[in-house]
């Protein structure tokens, strides 16, 4: 079992549903670009209500007559969500294809056009969350705290899924590092990442229990907003501090691999410790090639809104609903959002338990 992480701001009094239909999660991705028209790429932008990233594009490529290896996405997305994003499929040529045959469940294309360069994995800068909660207690409370999150963000933690079904991509992890191979390399790179992932997240708990979330320290290295790029604070005064208020920069937290951490001073022994704490992840990481990098700690929403709306039953005093909009970088999970807002209960882990499979539910 994975373990606790703290709250920023509390744990939430509010409790609700989440995923009650799968319209109550919709997302939309956002690619910097949009396909020019020509080239030796098929962009194919589509619809997809229950099924995964991974089942749509090798439906695709047996559809094309491809391998699935020249079937490309940007991000992976729900299974139990509607979910808008795009695919990309090598097809050489100047064809010009009608996919009105195309036939794949619980898939509607919406548009399509070639482009001259391959759709490559992160591609995204980000996905439009469009949420449902339903049976919301605590309504005021909720508002309230939705405020604060808009205002502060989030810790920026990996989400329960990125783990898989009780931690169990930990457990792989640590039996790779033991020895155990694993000849499949998409498994392979998914248990890397998870037990990155938990050291990660491991470290931004130990910073919110020791008041550390949004305080920056000299030796602490932040990230410029918007960018990939980072620095090292040698000092820290008035100025470094309101760039954090103002979100322009955001401190960061190492994603763990080879090579010295780039921190220094207080701020690396507290990453240094929790790295010891994990010692067979943080050992065994080194090995398969993965470098020291950074990831900020904090999450902010962008573009938010939050609507109540009237009750389907008021006689019976069925308990109101919320809608939710707002837009994450890519990377980042809706469900650690959640997370912070209220308690819910994933109504899909339910079927997730029953039909005894992995979900794809990486956003």
């Amino acid at each position: 079992m994975l373990p606790e992480l703290a709250y920023l701001h509390g744990k939430p009094q509010s409790k609700g549903l989440l995923r009650v239909k799968q319209s109550d999660f919709k997302v939309i991705e956002q690619l910097p670009f949009l396909p020019c028209g020509e080239g030796e790429h098929l962009l194919i932008y589509i619809r997809k209500t229950g099924a995964n990233t991974v089942f749509v594009a090798r439906e695709l490529a047996k559809y094309f007559q491809v391998k699935e290896q020249l079937v490309s996405y940007a991000g992976l997305k729900d299974r139990f969500a509607v979910t808008e994003q795009w695919f990309g499929i090598h097809v050489p040529g100047k064809k010009n294809y009608d996919l009105s045959d195309l036939v794949i469940e619980g898939v509607e294309v919406i548009s399509y056009a070639r482009h001259n360069k391959k759709l490559r994995t992160g591609a995204l800068t980000g996905n439009r969350f469009e949420l449902i909660l339903r049976d919301v207690t605590a309504l005021k409370a909720l508002q309230q705290r939705w405020q604060t999150i808009v205002e502060q963000g989030v810790p920026n933690y990996f989400g329960e899924q990125r783990f898989g079904i009780d931690g169990g991509n930990i457990d792989k992890a640590t039996a790779l590092f033991s020895g155990t191979k694993v000849k499949d390399k998409k498994k392979r790179g998914m248990y890397l990442s998870a037990a990155r992932s938990l050291i990660f997240n491991a470290t931004i708990n130990e910073r919110i229990n020791h008041n550390l979330f949004a305080k920056p320290r000299v030796g602490d290295v932040v990230m410029l907003a918007g960018t990939q790029s980072v620095f090292h604070l040698d000092e820290v005064d008035n100025s470094i501090k309101q760039r954090l208020a103002d979100k322009d920069i955001d401190i960061t937290a190492p994603m763990w691999g080879a090579g010295e951490l780039m921190t220094s001073a207080d701020p690396q022994t507290l990453e240094q410790s929790v790295a010891e704490r994990h010692s067979v992840l943080s050992q065994g990481l080194p090995r398969f090639g993965l470098k020291q990098e950074r990831r900020r700690i904090r999450l902010i929403v962008q573009d938010p809104s939050i609507d109540v709306l009237p009750s389907e039953d008021p006689v019976n005093n069925v308990l109101p609903a919320v809608t939710l909009s707002f837009t994450l970088a890519a990377g980042s999970y809706a469900t650690t959002v959640l997370r912070e807002l209220l308690d819910y209960q994933d109504c899909t882990q339910r079927v997730v338990v029953n039909e005894n499979v992995k979900v794809d539910q990486n956003i």
